[in-house]
């Protein structure tokens, strides 16, 4: 029995600029994509906020406007800044996370600056249960003809 010798075909050059083509795209898909977000101050203007003597005119010349005030007060200043990092369609991971918490007295003076990193934070489970409200669900049908009948017709002489 004879066997005839394979002959490979010669790749055309439109093949092969595709096929490079859609390599390179494969890769870039998995590059990842890093962001910086939030107000994190140089750590040289940070040393110049004296605790006990800066006042909150004097933080925010330096450090500028804080990412976060207390909610029920203003006594607490929050700088924060997290990088992430996303791989293609995948949700974002935090590589990096650092908040700056600059406290004041009643006064308005620097009390305390206090530093906290990505290991010091810690997952927030929210309460799975529904605030009751008031009233009743209503079906798609009652929601249509509910409203049948409720009107008057106006009086004749208006």
């Amino acid at each position: 029995m004879l066997r005839r010798p394979l002959r490979m075909k010669k790749p055309s050059p439109t093949r092969f600029v595709l096929a490079t083509l859609a390599v390179a795209l494969a890769a870039g898909a998995c590059t990842p994509i890093v962001e910086l977000r939030g107000n994190l101050p140089p750590p040289e203007q940070l040393a110049e906020v004296v605790v006990g003597k800066s006042s909150r005119d004097d933080v925010q010349s330096l450090l500028g406007t804080p990412s976060n005030v207390s909610p029920f007060d203003d006594d607490a200043w929050y700088y924060v800044s997290t990088v992430t990092e996303r791989v293609s369609f995948f949700e974002p991971d935090v590589k990096e996370r650092k908040v700056i918490a600059v406290l004041f007295d009643r006064s308005g003076t620097v009390r305390a600056i206090d530093t906290k990193g990505l290991a010091d934070g810690h997952d927030v489970i929210p309460v799975g249960r529904e605030t009751p409200t008031a009233g009743q669900e209503m079906t798609i049908l009652k929601q249509l003809l509910g409203n049948m009948g409720r009107f008057s017709k106006p009086a004749q002489g208006q």
